[in-house]
């Protein structure tokens, strides 16, 4: 059984600062690639940024220079660190993990969390 909490979400200003974290349980945390995706109302679900086994990370166009992915092994937790939010960047976050995952395409993930709702105005 392999789960995907989500949390820090919240409602902020413009050019305001969160951090979000999910907590994996139920699988080899190390030997995933990891990744958060985002969607908007009526959207379909996009890559926002991803971090493979090795340390690589890979951010989508809109948030690099502003969003940062790490995660803390020790934790089983993935974090991202999202800086100068923009109204464009209000979503429904979601935490993907996926044992061969190495890019943002949304097939390439099998477990995913429920989601942490960022708004920004």
């Amino acid at each position: 059984h392999v789960q995907l909490v989500e949390s820090g979400g919240a409602s902020v200003q413009r050019g305001g600062s969160l951090r979000l974290s999910c907590v994996a349980s139920g699988y080899a945390f190390n030997d995933h690639c990891m990744a958060w995706f985002r969607q908007a109302p009526g959207k379909e679900r996009e890559g926002v940024a991803a971090l493979d086994g090795d340390g690589t990370t890979r951010y989508a166009n809109p948030v690099k220079g502003r969003f940062t992915i790490s995660k803390d092994n020790t934790k089983n937790t993935l974090y991202l660190q999202m800086n100068s939010l923009k109204p464009e960047d209000t979503a429904m976050y979601y935490c993907a993990a996926g044992p061969f995952a190495r890019t943002l395409a949304r097939y390439e993930y099998s477990y995913w969390g429920q989601g942490t709702q960022v708004t920004v105005s």
